[in-house]
């Protein structure tokens, strides 16, 4: 089976690994401190700071900028779980909206739609997820958001390097968070990251992360252990000087991916946008005339690891049962029925590329 991701590591990555573990310093240390100045650098912000996971980034996030019970935000109803169960952990609650059907990212005018109807003026954020790494249209949320006074919240976890006119994603709001899960873009195994160029929000963010300790032994708030560790540290230094080498070899297999695909008139190809600088975390096309899933079986009948992300939209899980009742969002259920995610990590050979031109030409579409 031609695997729909796969973690990229070698050497390097061993022997950063084999350091740290001969130091003795194996928990949150000075490696710790270290990838977070050169993340932060990289992503040209003020301050980063790791964590154990994506959710555990977000949840820090929406603390940091002082979001809360009674609070709502808004958020997408199409991407992972994990972006709405945090609102809810942090006491807060989610407005989901519909997402624009060419990029699959958040709508912006469908964030103004909600903001308008908010007459007790209770949404006091929004989290733009950049779906498949490709950054959402960040000057129209912005611009929303400085209308309505609101923070934004930049879920990047699917976005490392990714750039919006040459801007880097989880850099344009009043925060940023990255997962570092092992199918990312680079990884860590798992692990993530807050950036800000806030002080006070990296400042409240590290405590909450660690206890609310403000120095050792003194804890000014209720919070979390969220901290991640050297080790992990370690293998993130390495993947991220070599991120901008997988991400070239990502949207070269994505180029390659489209030549395949574009002579099937029932398949949409993914759009790489306007200013966009996507990064493919996903090559996720569209089939059309209710053909999905019989194609999704073709492919994975042919030992071709193709996946469906994301089946469910938010709004329809099972643990949001009642809570969303009459809530229409009439693309987002249009997408869920005809995405396809295809394997476009850099480790595609070319023998697997030619394996899945063949598995694409044996479908026998309807007529």
């Amino acid at each position: 089976m031609i695997p729909i991701s796969k973690p990229q590591l070698g050497q390097a990555e061993i022997d950063a690994v084999t350091e740290v573990l001969k130091s003795g310093i194996i928990a949150s240390g000075p490696k710790v401190k270290e990838f977070e100045k050169e993340f932060a650098a990289f992503n040209g912000v003020s301050h980063a700071v790791a964590v154990s996971n994506g959710t555990c980034a977000i949840h820090a996030a929406l603390f940091a900028l002082g979001i809360g019970s009674g609070d709502r935000v808004i958020v997408p109803a199409f991407t992972f779980i994990a972006t709405s169960n945090s609102v809810l952990h942090a006491g807060a609650e989610p407005v989901f909206v519909d997402i624009d059907e060419k990029s699959f990212n958040i709508d912006p005018e469908k964030i103004e739609q909600a903001l308008k109807k908010d007459r007790k003026k209770t949404i006091k954020a929004v989290i733009v997820v950049h779906l498949y790494g490709r950054v959402c249209r960040m000057d129209e949320i912005l611009s929303v958001a400085k209308k309505y006074k609101i923070k934004v919240i930049e879920d990047a976890a699917q976005a490392h390097g990714a750039k919006f006119r040459e801007k880097f994603a989880g850099s344009f709001g009043d925060a940023g968070t990255f997962s570092m899960y092992a199918t990312k873009n680079m990884t860590t195994g798992e692990g993530g990251m807050v950036v800000t160029s806030s002080d006070k929000a990296a400042d409240i963010a590290r405590k909450f992360i660690n206890h609310g300790m403000e120095r050792t032994y003194y804890h000014t708030m209720l919070a979390y252990n969220y901290r991640t560790t050297d080790i992990e540290a370690a293998i993130g230094l390495v993947q991220l000087k070599k991120l901008p080498e997988f991400n070239e070899k990502r949207r070269q297999n994505a180029v390659r991916m489209k030549g395949m695909l574009q002579h099937y008139g029932e398949i949409i190809l993914p759009d790489d946008g306007e200013n966009c600088h996507h990064i493919y975390h996903q090559f996720t096309i569209r089939v059309k005339g209710g053909n999905r899933d019989a194609f999704l079986k073709h492919l994975n009948d042919g030992g071709v690891g193709a996946k469906i992300f994301y089946p469910i939209p938010l709004h329809k899980q099972p643990v949001y049962r009642g809570m969303f009742k009459g809530l229409k969002l009439p693309v987002t259920d249009k997408i869920t029925r005809e995405v396809i995610s295809l394997p476009v990590h850099p480790g595609l050979t070319d023998v697997e590329f030619e394996k899945m031109a063949e598995v694409f030409s044996t479908f026998k579409w309807p007529r």
